[in-house]
């Protein structure tokens, strides 16, 4: 189910209607909540339900086991347990093929024989996102950061919470569980932040990603051999634009979706194209997933505690395992290690006791060249990220050197690039001052305008609704 569908407004108007009519039931009002869930997971295939629930009642199950020991091994036991069958799960289903595909081409290349064919399971649709938060259940618990007595129910919707549960973001046991025992509120929704923030992600979405994807993007990266360094190079903007739309767009819909059913969920990006380092960078892009594999990865590593080969190590192996995360192809690899470079390379710059370097670094003019060094770096990581093998990323690269007439930048083509890569830098006072102005609205002129802008957003986007670019990981 996705999105940007008239069946998710149908699901969620009566999710939304159930739900708050039993508001001062708080364990009715949490049972509408899960089992909608399960509901719209099941949406998509039914078959694999008993997977969600399963490593969610395991995880839940784990959790209120490590509360309960009071033995230190026993809390580490039940931790390494836990995260071990958790990450076991997620490895069999999304790595089992590439792992067995690579160890027969290695055995091939050490001893040639017949090619034996490797049948992948079907990935299931959000499993990665479930795992994290199952481990971060187990983690928090551990850590002491869960301070009340884990419910197995609470448990259970925090896993599988709908708005979050197929591409995030990442929520945090430590602080969502918590808003499940608050009362929920209906007069502290945020209703008009919550329709900004669900029509600005289906423009980003509908409008300027799709038509970047169908206009531009999949054209050069399908061929890339048949178009030239202009097309190319608007392609490569177009994917870094499609890719940012697509996920924060996504991001803003369950966002909004969330706030209108009680929970305020985390910001997870914030205008990552005006970072000026690949520090900010990360701060920026897909902050729930940076933060989490900041906290559950690289601090447990060492951070940057043992020295600057270990830390440089542990920012190459933490950004290598985040690549592999996103996707089992050495493609999502190569876009990991790029940004571990990245970071290792930021670091040894401004560590730097060069003065003039220092006044450089410092400087107005530099914060700009830096920027758009940025950028283009991080781009030049979104065609190893997008391109289907090395050989398609190679030849998107060198096509970058062939002349060729531009044959791609339609107006629309170009006006939906700018809003994408450009609308980062409007200053987020203005929407909020437009969220103000449009409290002071009758209800019914809001209506009439919120359905002005979605039969907007039909009109202009393209025919079809192409699924969100994170739920295949």
């Amino acid at each position: 189910m996705l999105f940007p569908t008239v069946e998710y407004a149908l699901f969620f108007l009566a999710v939304l209607t159930i739900a708050w009519s039993l508001y001062r039931l708080p364990r009715a009002y949490k049972g509408v909540l899960l089992l909608a869930s399960y509901a719209f997971y099941g949406f998509w295939n039914w078959t694999y339900l008993p997977l969600l629930i399963g490593i969610s009642v395991f995880a839940g199950v784990v959790a209120k086991l490590i509360q309960r020991s009071t033995s230190p091994d026993a809390r580490k036991a039940w931790l390494v347990v836990g995260v071990t069958v958790c990450l076991g799960a997620l490895a069999y289903f999304k790595y089992t093929s590439f792992l067995l595909t690579n160890l027969l081409a290695l055995w091939g290349w050490l001893a040639p024989s017949p090619q034996i064919p490797i049948t992948s399971p079907l990935l299931p649709l959000g499993i990665s996102f479930f795992v994290f938060h199952a481990i971060s259940l187990l983690a928090d618990c551990y850590r002491g950061r869960v301070t009340e007595p884990v419910q197995l129910g609470d448990a259970l919707l925090y896993v599988a919470f709908f708005p979050q549960l197929i591409a995030g973001p990442i929520l945090r046991a430590s602080r969502f569980l918590p808003k499940l025992a608050v009362r929920r509120n209906p007069h502290a929704i945020r209703v008009n932040r919550a329709f900004l923030l669900i029509v600005g992600g289906l423009f980003k979405k509908v409008v300027i990603s799709n038509m970047l994807a169908t206009r531009l993007v999949e054209p050069v990266f399908s061929v890339p051999r048949s178009f030239g360094a202009g097309d190319t190079l608007l392609a490569i903007y177009g994917y870094a634009a499609q890719i940012y739309c697509d996920f924060s767009g996504y991001t803003d819909i369950a966002i909004g979706c969330a706030l209108l059913l009680g929970f305020r969920f985390p910001r997870n990006f914030n205008a990552p194209y005006k970072a000026t380092t690949p520090q900010e960078f990360w701060r920026r892009w897909h902050i729930s997933l940076s933060s989490w594999m900041r906290d559950y990865l690289y601090f447990p590593l060492g951070g940057s505690r043992k020295g600057h080969l270990r830390t440089g190590f542990n920012l190459m192996l933490t950004m290598l395992l985040g690549g592999l995360w996103h996707g089992a192809a050495w493609t999502f690899v190569a876009w990991g290690g790029l940004h571990g470079l990245l970071l290792v390379g930021y670091r040894i710059w401004s560590r730097s006791t060069w003065h003039e370097l220092i006044a450089l670094q410092n400087s107005t003019a530099w914060r700009w060249i830096a920027r758009i060094l940025l950028f283009h770096a991080v781009c030049a990581g979104w065609v190893f990220f997008r391109a289907s093998g090395f050989e398609i990323a190679f030849d998107v690269f060198g096509r970058l050197a062939v002349p060729g007439a531009v044959t791609l930048a339609s107006a629309p083509v170009c006006t939906v690039l700018f809003l994408g890569i450009a609308g980062q830098y409007m200053p987020s006072r203005w929407r909020n001052a437009f969220e103000i102005e449009l409290g002071r609205w009758p209800a019914l002129a809001r209506g009439a305008a919120l359905a002005v802008a979605i039969a907007l957003i039909e009109v202009l986007g393209p025919s079809g609704v192409a699924p969100f670019i994170y739920f295949q990981f």
